[in-house]
């Protein structure tokens, strides 16, 4: 397993080194900020699995970065482990209720940070582990539709932030209810896995490939316009047509439609709604076969 990453953000270099120190021997990867603005930057950019998060610093205090770390929709699920020489109840209760799991007081004993960081790594990875298996598909071990539409909603904020394109393929089996009628539902979920494999190996790293439901699957290309994601929805096109599938010992024909839109053009979220309607175009036009965004029907709509 990866060392988990823990981010300090305290005004304080001594803080930072001290830390480092006392977390020596822990399978942790550790990185600093020195202000609540460069570290709430450096989380987006990191994704860690815990902050530890000092509360006096000068401009934005640490109660402050607190509220703007649960606000952002990334960054909320991170733990916030507050380094303070405070001590009342009323503060740590203001820290607890704006989302803090926890409050170690300096000077902080070294056993005491290493057994509180423990501590918060290992929920932070159940809570991960869980959110994983229920974002995950029983049938194929793809993505759900829960986990596409929490990825496009941050696919989307960041292709706004960072200017990039973000492209999306919708793709359905074409008269998947006639082959599960013909020839059974256990073979049906056959073919549905066999699928499956076929977009993992046409997408790459970074995308993000889905079954939104039934025979409904929808691949969400990072970095790429409509015409990129097209071409790869014809290849997909072609490799689930040459896949083949054996029922009762004999070949089966399976086929698929995509419809692919990007969210360039100020089209944004209803870069899902013009995909669907690409998808529905390709059925009509006979199926096994790819209609893009920037087909003149489509274009029209958009």
């Amino acid at each position: 397993m990866n060392p988990q990453r823990v981010l300090v953000i305290d005004d304080s270099e001594m803080i930072h080194k001290l830390v480092r120190a006392r977390l020596a021997d822990e399978p942790v990867e550790i990185h600093c900020a020195t202000g609540a603005d460069t570290g709430i930057a450096l989380a987006t950019r990191i994704d860690p699995d815990l902050i530890l998060l000092d509360v006096e610093m000068p401009g934005c205090d640490g109660f402050e970065a607190c509220r703007r770390l649960k606000q952002d929709a990334v960054l909320s699920c991170i733990p916030v482990v507050f380094l303070t020489g405070m001590s009342t109840p009323a503060q740590k209760v203001q820290g607890l209720e704006l989302g803090a799991v926890d409050y170690v007081t300096k000077p902080f004993d070294p056993a005491e940070l290493r057994a509180r960081v423990r501590a918060a790594l290992r929920t932070k990875y159940l809570m991960d582990l869980l959110a994983k298996r229920a974002m995950i598909d029983g049938l194929t071990g793809l993505w759900n539709r829960a986990c596409f539409e929490q990825r496009l909603a941050a696919e989307l904020s960041l292709s706004r932030r960072a200017g990039h394109p973000l492209a999306c393929a919708m793709m359905d089996l074409d008269h998947f209810k006639q082959l599960n009628d013909r020839h059974g539902h256990p073979f049906g979920d056959e073919v549905l896995r066999g699928v499956a494999q076929v977009l993992l190996d046409a997408a790459r790293a970074e995308d993000v490939v889905c079954r939104y439901g039934g025979e409904e699957f929808v691949i969400l290309v990072p970095n790429a316009d409509a015409d990129r994601a097209f071409a790869m929805g014809q290849r997909v096109c072609d490799a689930v047509a040459r896949r083949l599938f054996i029922s009762r010992r004999t070949p089966v024909e399976v086929t698929c439609s995509i419809g692919v839109a990007d969210n360039l053009e100020n089209r944004g979220a209803r870069m899902v709604e013009l995909a669907d309607k690409a998808l529905y175009l390709a059925k009509q036009r006979g199926r096994n076969r790819a209609v893009g965004v920037r087909d003149p029907e489509i274009n029209a709509a958009a």
